[in-house]
Order: C-alpha cells, then structure tokens, then sequence
C-alpha cells in the first residue's frame, strides 16, 4: 500500500470543519444511511398487501441488498485507503440519495430489487470506510482518548442506525397515509443533508502521487494472525445471522406464526433486536475482549432459545424477550470480532481490513437468511427456526471459543 495515514497533519482547506466536529458528522451520515437500510422491513407486509408479493419475494428483495453490500464490499469498501475517506463516504450517501429516488418511482417488484441493491451498494462502501474514518477523526480531534470510543460510537451507529430504520419505518406505517412513500421522501431529504455535511468534514488519509493499479478486496494480514482472523470473521458471520433473520423474515413469522399484522409493531421488534446490539456495546465499552467474547456468546444462545420457545408455545412476549437478549449477545460477539481484526493490520490498510471483516459478516447476515427463506418454501416456521437457532448458537459458541483461546494465550 502506498498511500500513509496521518489523521492530525492532513492538509486542507481552512473552511473544513475541525476534526472533532466532523467526527460526529460521520457517525450522523453513518447513522442515517444505516437507518435507511431497514426503513423497508416493516413496510414489506404491505408490499405485499399492494402487488401480491410472496414470501420468497422479499426474501429476494432482501437479498438485492446483501448482494450489493457484499459486492460493494469487494469491489470497493477498501478504496478509501488510497483515495480518501470522505471521497469515500460521500459516494456512498449520494448512492443512497438514488436508491431512495428510485423507491419513491414504483412498488413494483423489479424496481424493489433496484433500490434495495442500490441500498446495498451504498452501505458496503461507507462501513468499512466511516469505522475507520471515525478512529482517524477521534485520534487527531482527541489522541488521549485511545481507540475505544470511536470503535464504540461505530459499532453503535452501525447497528443502532439498523435498529432505528426499523422503528421509523414501523411508526411511518401506522401513521401517515402514503407509507410507500413518506418514509422514502423523509431519508431523501436527510441524506441530501448528510452529503452535504460530509463534504465539509477534514480528510485522514494522505493521498498517493502515484495510485497502484486498481484491484478487489484483499486481507492484508500478517501471516501469523491470519487463524485469528479467520476466527474473527466466522464469529462476525455467525453473529450477523441472528441480525439478518430478524431483518429479513420478522414481518413474515410475526403474520404466520402469531397473527401479528401491526407493522409498528414489525418495526419495533427489529428496533428491540438491534437496539439491545447496540445498546450492549456502550455498556461492554471497557469491557475486557475475551469478557465481551464470553458474555455475548452466553446471551446468544439463551436468547435465541427463548425466540424459539416463543415461536414454538406460541408466546409473543418470550419470542420478543428472546429476540432482545439474542441481540445484545450479537453486539458484544460482533463489536468484539472487528476490534480483535482491526488490531491485526497496520494502520495504512486498517479500511482493507476492516472492509473484509464487514464483507465476511454480511455474508452471514444474507446466506443463512437465503436459505431459511427458500426452506420455508417446503417447511412450516417453526422447525426452520429450531434447525437455524441451534447451528447459529452452535457457530457463535465455536468461534467465540477459540477467539478466547487466543486472547489467553
């Protein structure tokens, strides 16, 4: 890699915001374009209600935007080591501003697809690219304060803008009269915001005179850590599961399994999953790793225990209870795995690898939801549930393990 990192002596033009300031501008745009990800999860039931979609209809939906993160991810989420993090950051909102124009032209299913994978795109560019602009902003706006608090208020906006989205779009839907619409018409004008705040926000990486050749996404680990980041990257996987069931098939299990039909309460349901995520990453802030390793994996399997036994009585309440107690162990399983990743590359590639740890977990968060979606095809909710619940437990028990192991050793 060619280009350095030097967060605090980067030059730039004196009407950019000071580093410290435009810190908090980067967690807002974060948390607004990860907010615009889950605005639809509680509006697919009326999707469908509108042009007859079937279940594996917005599973295939939900898919377009998997697809788009992860290629993003691949194909671009490590650029901003070369080109820069706002560049970066600022593509990614304005790709955002065009998924939500193209959400506002039609319900129908081809134009769903569009969006979501436009959707898609966007955030697999700005995660990688914001965690580690955050880290470089905090570092020159205060060096004192360590890596802690901007890997915190990352992981927070990463996964508290999901639960957000979710809770809006839910309230949207109960309460205005175009829910098709609004929700979309409502992120269109804060993400217009966001990029132009960005625009003002200092740059932390110096730019190379000569740019190498263009290539995808590669792990630039050493050697020798290469095992625990593979770990790392199966635990984030395994942990984004629990997310993507919750994001994806919610609206579904809450019709088929407990004739719930309120799409605020869709909505709240998710925001409960990813608010607890988020939530137990401030409460774990100064946790030890291998505490956050041990704890979140505990609270994984017992939460997702009680989805299951909610989902089997049924019970609405345990299903939900469980639900939050899962994602809490997800936001210590997860925040956890990228900070173990991102401590194992040199800072000049630090968006690289990150990139790659986003690019592993949002393969958990899509393939696992595919396969739940084409199985419930052929199956009732409940033992898919069961099947996915116990692999799912299994893999965040197995990979929390052998992390711990080598925090120990």
């Amino acid at each position: 890699m060619t280009s350095t990192l030097a967060a605090p002596s980067v030059p730039d033009a004196p009407w950019r915001l000071r580093h410290g300031l435009g810190f908090w501008v980067v967690a807002a745009a974060f948390l607004a374009v990860m907010a615009f990800a889950t605005v639809p999860t509680p509006l697919y039931a009326i999707y469908q209600q509108v042009d007859g979609l079937e279940p594996l209809a917005i599973t295939a939906v939900f898919a377009a935007f998997a697809v788009g993160v992860m290629a993003s991810l691949y194909l671009a989420g490590h650029l901003s080591d070369v080109l820069g993090r706002r560049p970066m950051i600022l593509v990614s909102v304005l790709v955002e501003v065009v998924s939500a124009i193209v959400f506002l032209q039609s319900t129908a299913l081809p134009v769903l697809l569009a969006a979501r994978l436009l959707c898609g795109l966007g955030v697999g560019t700005l995660a990688a690219t914001a965690t580690a602009h955050l880290s470089e902003l905090r570092l020159a706006a205060r060096p004192e304060d360590g890596p802690g608090t901007a890997g915190t208020v990352a992981g927070v906006v990463n996964i508290g803008g999901l639960a957000l989205g979710a809770l809006v779009g839910g309230v949207l839907a109960e309460t205005v009269d175009r829910p098709l619409h609004t929700p979309y018409l409502v992120f269109l004008v804060l993400l217009v915001v966001a990029a132009l705040a960005v625009a003002l926000v200092p740059e932390t990486v110096v730019r190379a005179e000569q740019r190498p050749a263009y290539r995808p996404q590669r792990v630039a680990v050493p050697a020798a850590a290469r095992s625990t980041f593979a770990a790392a990257g199966a635990a984030a996987f395994a942990a984004f599961a629990v997310l993507g069931l919750f994001t994806s098939l919610t609206p579904t299990f809450l019709v088929t399994v407990f004739d719930q039909r309120d799409h605020l309460v869709a909505g709240a349901v998710v925001f409960g999953v990813f608010g607890s995520a988020s939530a137990a990453q401030v409460v774990a802030a100064r946790w030890p790793l291998a505490r956050q390793l041990g704890y979140g994996a505990a609270a994984t399997a017992v939460g997702l225990a009680g989805v299951v036994a909610g989902a089997l009585l049924p019970a609405l309440p345990l299903f939900v209870v469980g639900g939050v107690v899962a994602g809490a162990g997800v936001g210590l399983v997860f925040k956890a795995s990228v900070a173990l990743a991102a401590g194992l590359a040199p800072a000049e590639s630090r968006g690289e690898v990150l990139a790659a740890v986003f690019l592993v977990a949002y393969a958990g968060i899509t393939l696992p939801v595919l396969a739940v979606g084409a199985a419930l095809l052929a199956v009732s909710p409940e033992p898919v549930l069961v099947v996915f619940a116990a692999l799912v437990a299994a893999a965040v028990a197995a990979t929390t393990t052998r992390l711990r192991r080598t925090l120990a050793a």
